[in-house]
């Protein structure tokens, strides 16, 4: 099937055209207006999509050599997300496809970022443990089969995203903070600061990042002297650490083989070198590539095709779910 993605769900606005399980174009519009107030703002999200998502449908389509025609379905992010941002897409998307008169099918988000993996390697076999991390989740879930998920650990308060966002805003390296704090943090001393690593108790697999941002701040009132290079790269090893150790205690306890790593966060380049090291080759480690970690419509139409290649689709009344969960 030919289907087109929709992704609008915060601060990337994103079309792509798939064919049989393979990207025919990927187009995603990072809207860097946000960098100005050093964080998403929802009413300016909702009216950067307005103004983009139609150029990006066109793009998409043309670049994938299609015409409206051939698609044949259409995907599109119904939650979790900012609800402005999310109608945007959706009432796009809607129109869309009652014009051309093809099925439509909301999307999960989450659930799109743990597919990204089997979007870019088609071989992967169940059963298998998910880091999935990102600016608004950090989870670990057993997947068992198709659509068969056991959430095994969430976080309590902040998502790891999160928290490398509001460390670069207290410590005013800009906004996004993930790609910032992992380009300075490789000019630093990692172990220069001992952050505190939360819920690290045995077999515990939830997350807590509040009270270590809280540790930054405090950090950062006392005015004591560190080296901004030093405090960002222990920061960030803080963070990493406890992600790692969870992720191995999982694969531990469900004995898999095969592990993914999905979301935004899953593009740091440390958080591989990590997992790497600390697995060793005893089982099978994937990421998505970088540009299918971060926020995309590929991912999206991927997941589409596979719901509606099962006859799965959406009601045209379908809503929007800001908070929707993974069951």
């Amino acid at each position: 099937m030919i289907i087109l993605g929709i992704e609008s769900s915060c601060d990337e606005s994103a079309a792509s055209i798939c064919k049989d399980g393979k990207i025919l174009s990927n187009v995603v519009s990072s809207q860097k207006v946000h960098n100005n107030y050093g964080g998403v703002v929802p009413e300016i999200a909702s009216r950067e999509h307005d103004r983009l998502l139609n150029h990006l449908v066109v793009k998409s389509i043309n670049e994938a050599n299609i015409s409206l025609n051939n698609i044949e379905g259409i995907g599109v992010t119904k939650g979790p997300g900012l609800a402005g941002a999310l109608l945007t897409g959706v009432s796009f998307a809607k129109g869309f496809s009652q014009s051309i008169n093809v099925p439509i099918i909301g999307i999960n988000h989450l659930e799109a970022h743990i597919y990204a993996n089997f979007l870019a390697y088609p071989k992967l076999e169940y059963p298998l443990v998910c880091l999935l991390v990102s600016g608004g989740h950090t989870q670990i879930w057993y997947i068992k089969n198709i659509f068969d998920y056991e959430l095994l650990g969430d976080t309590r308060d902040d998502a790891a995203g999160e928290a490398f966002d509001k460390g670069s805003r207290i410590l005013g390296l800009g906004y996004p903070g993930g790609p910032v704090i992992e380009k300075i943090a490789n000019k630093g001393n990692s172990d220069a600061i001992n952050f505190p690593r939360a819920l690290m108790e045995k077999d515990n697999l939830e997350f807590s990042f509040s009270g270590l941002k809280t540790s930054l701040l405090y950090l950062v009132k006392k005015e004591q002297l560190f080296d901004v290079e030093d405090i960002v790269a222990s920061y960030q090893k803080a963070i990493l650490d406890v992600l790692v150790t969870k992720l191995l205690r999982a694969i531990n306890i469900k004995k898999v083989n095969t592990c993914i790593i999905a979301g935004g966060v899953a593009a740091n380049k440390c958080l591989r070198r990590m997992v790497n090291d600390k697995l060793n080759n005893r089982i099978n480690v994937y990421y998505p590539d970088i540009n299918l970690c971060t926020d995309n419509a590929a991912m999206i139409a991927f997941l589409a095709e596979i719901y509606l290649m099962k006859g799965i689709r959406s009601s045209i009344d379908f809503e929007v779910v800001p908070n929707l969960k993974l069951k």
